[in-house]
């Protein structure tokens, strides 16, 4: 009788291990869904996130849309935007045109994500190309513009001349 103890004991071992084999081979898994994206690294999410806001701001710029504009500041900036943006010197000024406007750089600064831009602005027949500078930070779950100013690293081959329209925030 030994012999049929150790062929149903082989079997029995063979039986319940099938099972672990199957799942360690991927076939009748426990329904797990694979990742379908490796999680963001925040670093790289700030950075895209503060490179969506500032080119928000600049098409709502290119296009004289200064409610899309506002939409894009931090809230704290709302009022003096509102007073400012589409005043002589606002950002959103009617004798202003934009027909260029690009980012040129965005890294991590010590109040928030600093994007700088190169932007170009025609006043009747004069044109120019400033940098400016805008600081995007996280306030409660949202990102949004904290600061404009001029400076930032301007792009190749750009050299600033003429009128410059004076930052709305």
């Amino acid at each position: 009788m030994r012999p049929i103890h150790r062929r149903l004991a082989a079997t029995a071992v063979g039986l319940v291990s099938l099972p672990v084999a199957l799942v360690g081979c991927g076939i009748g898994g426990g329904g797990e869904k694979p990742a379908a994206k490796p999680p963001r690294v925040p670093a790289e999410e700030a950075g895209t996130r503060s490179r969506e806001r500032v080119q928000a701001y600049l098409d709502a710029m290119t296009a004289k849309d200064a409610a899309a504009g506002r939409s894009q500041l931090c809230a704290l900036l709302h009022e003096g935007f509102d007073l400012a943006a589409t005043g002589p010197n606002g950002d959103f000024a009617d004798h202003f045109e934009v027909p260029e406007a690009t980012i040129t750089d965005v890294r991590s600064g010590s109040r928030g994500q600093e994007v700088s831009v190169s932007v170009s602005v025609t006043v009747g027949k004069r044109k120019t190309t400033r940098p400016l500078l805008f600081t995007v930070t996280k306030d409660g779950g949202d990102w949004c513009i904290a600061g404009e100013a001029p400076g930032g690293v301007p792009a190749t081959g750009s050299t600033p001349s003429g009128v410059v329209p004076t930052p709305a925030s």
